[in-house]
């Protein structure tokens, strides 16, 4: 997968001219790569599933990476680590920053403006080698939207552990140089045991990773080192492997059925990379020991043949080039898989694709002499490249943030929000504009703090506005929806000088009884919040009440773990202010206003589908002291239909949770309502 493992062996790292060397081109590892990227590409495409191919890139790039420096060692040069890393990330970076503007340029003209800054936001990470990262915080940030739509971006998840791992292992190779010169040891027997130490120890955490959170652990670069330590190891006992020709043959010939074999038989993508890894790898592992056999049965006659090593030149561009592809016809055709004839399509156009960017674009660059003179030269060419991609993607960020925050929503008479919906309004002006927040930039419409928030786990939101001797002290907990919540409450803490803590978590009510969708992880964190809280001793606490669901036969409920922890709460002398919780719609509002741009009554709801015909709170009141109850429900379904945009804003950046922008217009009235329940005098 890696430009770095694209060439003959002799080629990998920089040449020097001075010395004739050996060729030590293996074409069945050229074949070994070709036949990894055609079951990532086919399963992809037709199957639609996830085939172990990456798991053999990564461990072919680190056997011919450990190839490069043990070579190196015995033949005394220098190690050179900045000049290794200048000439890797200047033969990697062309072919996918190629392959990412491409992706923004389709993205910009195919794909629904809702995912525009998502695709931003993956761009950064595949450029600079985090996308494993993001997709780690993203499989557990609830507070994301909704990105069950995969990114055309998203396989620079293993591109990224890789450039990690390039980083890695080249320091380990240098310091290993110096302990074994120093100590007089042997180089290679002392990169054994610490590569087997890497081995061992990233395999029992990968295979405890993937058992208590496969999701994470999937994309988790600690839980992907063993694979990089076996292609090293594999690399270090090569030389002394003395196998007979029979054996050889029949390793490589098990190794390639297990490789083809391995997507369909294990689960790839919800067992990876524990234990079951190994499959594929160790099957690579007996192909690339099995070597050379000069028999007309070995299967290395196979995988040397001309197409596959031709393939194998251009493996890398076709990695590249297939996923966004992919991705990009689907959403463009409305399909959520590709058919036969489509996927063919797909994987002749990925295949032409990558054969033109290795000819025009990585094969020139790689046989560009001038940044090889000297590191400055180098490190021009790698900040060229980087700018060619950062340009854009900065120009177009900021075009989308900046549209949106000129618009001023509950201050332009334009952009009434709720503030339409109180019986004091007054329609101050006419005429039409596009709806706020744009919906490229809806994803960004949560509360905002000052200072930003923290977290200690995952969905959580740990926040403060920073003001620590408030005239009043107010704690928000519960959910995302009472995270919500600190759109107003912020404004007002602004206004009056109170001090504001939020702390939420995702999917997890205020409660302390175990029900539907509240599990034990919720509950021991609530049990930290209130224990918290109660030694604050804020002057108000406040959290959604309700729970809602939509179109089910008691859509909402109020648990009876709320109620107790308000108890708990008043009883030490902190008042409640509990908020109903907001409607529901059917589908996320922003893809389906995309959808219907002239019929946005098409993506709301009604009150009967989200809410209870009598609050559960109503009967609630008189029995709690010390608990007051709000309900804005009138500014969300008035009527008893619960419109997309009111005001000329949109009301919710998913199916549930309500807009920064939204909630900003409701301010006045939640400053109203929260006064007059708290009979604060101000």
């Amino acid at each position: 997968m890696s430009a770095a493992s694209n060439v003959p062996l002799s080629l990998v790292g920089p040449k020097n001219p001075d010395r004739q060397r050996k060729s030590a081109f293996r074409p069945e590892i050229q074949g070994l790569r070709s036949l990894a990227v055609l079951m990532v590409v086919t399963y992809h495409v037709w199957f639609g599933r996830v085939s172990g191919g990456v798991d053999v890139f990564l461990l072919i790039s680190a056997f011919l990476m450990t190839l490069q420096f043990t070579g190196r060692y015995q033949r005394g040069e220098p190690s050179g680590l900045l000049r290794h890393w200048l000439h890797l990330f200047r033969r990697l970076l062309p072919a996918a920053v190629v392959v990412i503007l491409s992706t923004l340029v389709a993205s910009a003209l195919l794909l629904p403006r809702t995912r525009w800054l998502d695709v931003i936001d993956h761009s950064w990470a595949a450029l600079f080698y985090f996308e494993n990262w993001l997709l780690q915080q993203q499989a557990v940030d609830y507070y994301a939207n909704d990105h069950s739509l995969a990114s055309p971006l998203q396989h620079f998840w293993s591109l990224s552990i890789q450039g990690q791992v390039f980083i890695l292992w080249p320091v380990i190779f240098l310091v290993a140089a110096v302990i074994a010169r120093r100590a007089g040891i042997s180089y290679r027997p002392l990169l054994a045991y610490i590569f087997f130490g890497i081995f061992l120890v990233s395999l029992a955490y990968s295979i405890v990773f993937t058992a208590s959170n496969q999701g994470l652990a999937y994309f988790d670069t600690g839980a992907r080192l063993w694979e990089f330590a076996l292609g090293t190891l594999v690399a270090l006992v090569l030389p002394g492997l003395r196998a007979g020709r029979t054996a050889r043959i029949v390793m490589g010939w098990i190794g390639v059925v297990a490789m083809l074999s391995c997507g369909f038989v294990i689960d790839v993508q919800g067992a990876f990379p524990g234990l079951a890894a190994l499959w594929p790898t160790v099957a690579a592992s007996l192909v690339i020991l099995a070597g050379q056999t000069q028999s007309r049965l070995g299967v290395d006659r196979i995988l040397s043949a001309a197409p596959l090593v031709r393939l194998g030149d251009n493996s890398y561009a076709l990695y590249l080039w297939h996923w966004p592809v992919l991705v990009i016809a689907l959403a463009w055709s409305g399909k959520e898989h590709a058919g036969w004839l489509s996927g063919t399509i797909i994987i002749v156009t990925s295949l032409g694709l990558a054969f033109l960017t290795t000819w025009l674009v990585e094969k020139p660059w790689r046989e560009w002499r001038w940044p090889e003179v000297n590191r400055r030269r180098a490190s021009l060419a790698v900040m060229l490249v980087v700018a060619v991609a950062a340009t854009p993607l900065v120009v177009w960020q900021q075009m989308i943030v900046q549209s949106n925050s000129k618009i001023a929503v509950g201050q332009d008479p334009m952009y009434p929000g709720a503030l339409s919906l109180d019986q004091d309004y007054v329609p101050t002006t006419s005429g039409t504009l596009p709806p706020a927040p744009g919906l490229e930039a809806i994803d960004l419409d949560w509360p905002v703090f000052p200072e930003g928030c923290g977290a200690t786990g995952p969905g959580e939101n740990i926040c403060s506005n920073g003001i620590e001797d408030g005239a009043k002290n107010i704690v928000v907990v519960g959910n995302s929806h009472a995270h919500v919540l600190n759109t107003p409450l912020l404004l007002m803490a602004e206004k009056y000088h109170w001090g504001l803590t939020s702390i939420t978590k995702g999917g997890c009510p205020m409660t302390s009884t175990q029900s539907e969708g509240v599990d034990d992880e919720c509950l021991e964190f609530n049990g930290k919040v209130l224990d918290q809280v109660l030694s604050m001793k804020p002057d108000l606490v406040i959290s959604t009440s309700t729970r809602t669901a939509f179109g089910v036969t008691a859509p909402e409920h109020l648990d009876d773990g709320w109620v107790a922890n308000a108890k708990v709460l008043t009883e030490a002398g902190i008042p409640v202010l509990g908020v109903r919780a907001p409607p529901r719609m059917a589908a996320p509002v922003p893809a389906c206003l995309e959808g219907n741009p002239g019929d946005p009554s098409s993506c709301g709801s009604s009150a009967a589908e989200s809410f209870s015909p009598v609050a559960p709170t109503d009967t609630l009141a008189e029995d709690l002291p010390g608990v007051t109850f709000v309900d804005f429900t009138p500014y969300f379904c008035p009527d008893g239909i619960c419109p997309a945009i009111i005001g000329n804003v949109i009301v919710y950046k998913d199916d549930n949770h309500v807009t920064r922008s939204y909630m900003t217009t409701l301010a006045p009235i939640f400053e109203r309502e929260l006064l007059a329940a708290t009979g604060w005098s101000l």
